[in-house]
């Protein structure tokens, strides 16, 4: 396959490992919420969602090894620790929200079944492609990946036209950083540290072996894969915001059903009866490309942690299928509640893991991923503690930790650590 072919491809597999339940849903009732602010909205879920993903690639395109060499200056324990951190969670939320979503709005209203069997069958042909990993890149990258754009652009196009347009104001109170926080949810920034890790390997069992080659292929990948989340988020937050008169979505109901039910009215509403089967088929296939992704990701792993063990990645496959099949029965929202409190913490160290491998390597000493990192790492727990209800233990802190209103506490102290390591006289900073 010529380099072109190749790239796109993979360009094409990276948008669709990405795009699962949470990239479908979250962006069309947060444009519907912020009305007349959506273009403020975007810019900050662009930032989460987008950016900081896009830059876990290129980190991806230099390191060209596994999730532990993003941690690994900071020192080895701490990047095995927090590997195994990441694929526990992903095993345990974002993948099985994947099939709860799929269960929710695909499958039990046109078939009426249970959770069980749709969690079952979901998993079970997962693990059929986890198990066929060389063949994965080529599957999502040729045909599953370009049917999704399409009906995507089909839904967000239309849904456009056939809008009135008539805007709701906006319910937020600081709209960037409304974007920016709901773009954690989609899980996009932990998705680029686990399936870049999946395309690299893919691009080995392909028969690239050239380290400049396969950086170049991740690089132009990654931009495409970027622009296309870039468009489609713009254009399902727009879509929401456009919609905001003509669909009444019920605030009483929990998160997840205010966002399936605008989705739905706006598939209806555009697409007419025949929306319901086009939003039924596009989030079956969104959610399932991402969870394969993250089964391969983490069977990956653990793969090279025992040696490049064929029966390690099968086992792991197998387990991280099962734990899908058993979470996967709980609802949307409750999967979402869960993940609230591990985003809060580990959410902004694989951020500030992502940053610290992308920044030129002379301001990204070993020195530097310590104190940056440790630092993040304190300045989470009181958005950690008042996700679990706990916040009173450092409420009076805020008033003195800038942003920590908007639980971003961590990103000012971050920076500051960053500038003094990088500041400190040439002798106290740790060589290469």
């Amino acid at each position: 396959m010529n380099t072109t072919k190749e790239t796109l491809v993979s360009a094409f597999a990276l948008f669709s490992l990405f795009f699962g339940a949470g990239n479908l849903l979250l962006p069309p009732l947060l444009g519907y919420n912020a009305g007349e602010d959506w273009l403020w909205v975007t810019l900050g879920f662009m930032i989460t969602a987008v950016l900081i993903p896009l830059l876990g690639i290129l980190a991806h395109a230099r390191l060209q090894g596994t999730m532990f060499d993003f941690g690994k200056k900071v020192s080895p324990t701490f990047s095995t620790i927090y590997c195994i951190i990441v694929y526990l969670i992903s095993m345990t939320i974002p993948s099985p929200r994947t099939a709860s979503a799929t269960h929710e709005i695909a499958i039990h209203p046109n078939f009426g079944t249970s959770p069980l069997l749709t969690s079952s069958v979901y998993f079970a042909l997962v693990l059929l492609f986890v198990l066929n990993r060389s063949k994965i890149l080529s599957f999502i990258g040729k045909f599953l990946t370009p049917l999704i754009v399409i009906m995507l652009l089909g839904v967000i196009g239309i849904g456009l036209f056939s809008s009135d347009g008539v805007m709701n104001p906006s319910t937020f109170e600081a709209p960037v950083v409304s974007g920016l926080l709901e773009g954690y949810q989609t899980f996009d920034a932990i998705g680029a540290v686990v399936v870049g890790a999946v395309v690299i390997i893919s691009l080995n069992l392909r028969g690239h072996h050239s380290f400049e080659a396969k950086k170049d292929i991740l690089r132009k990948s990654g931009f495409i894969a970027g622009l296309g989340l870039l468009l489609i988020y713009a254009g399902l937050i727009s879509v929401g915001s456009f919609f905001g008169t003509d669909i009444e979505v019920d605030q009483t109901l929990s998160g997840d059903m205010q966002r399936a039910n605008l989705l739905h009215g706006i598939s209806i509403t555009s697409l007419g009866a025949f929306g319901n089967k086009v939003l039924s088929i596009l989030i079956a296939l969104a959610c399932f490309t991402t969870a394969v992704g993250i089964v391969t990701g983490t069977a990956d792993y653990f793969k090279g942690l025992f040696k490049e063990s064929q029966k390690a990645y099968v086992i792991t496959g197998i387990l991280a299928c099962c734990i899908g099949v058993l979470i996967g029965q709980l609802d949307f929202h409750s999967i979402v509640i869960i993940a609230i409190p591990a985003l809060m913490f580990i959410y902004p160290i694989t951020i500030i893991l992502i940053l610290l491998n992308v920044v030129p390597e002379k301001y990204a000493s070993p020195m530097v991923f310590k104190t940056v990192v440790v630092t993040t790492m304190i300045f989470s727990i009181p958005d950690f503690l008042g996700s679990i209800g706990l916040g009173e233990l450092t409420s009076g802190l805020q008033p003195y930790i800038p942003f920590s209103k908007f639980s971003l506490g961590w990103v000012l102290p971050a920076f500051i650590v960053f500038v003094l390591s990088n500041t400190l006289p040439k002798g106290s900073t740790v060589k290469h």
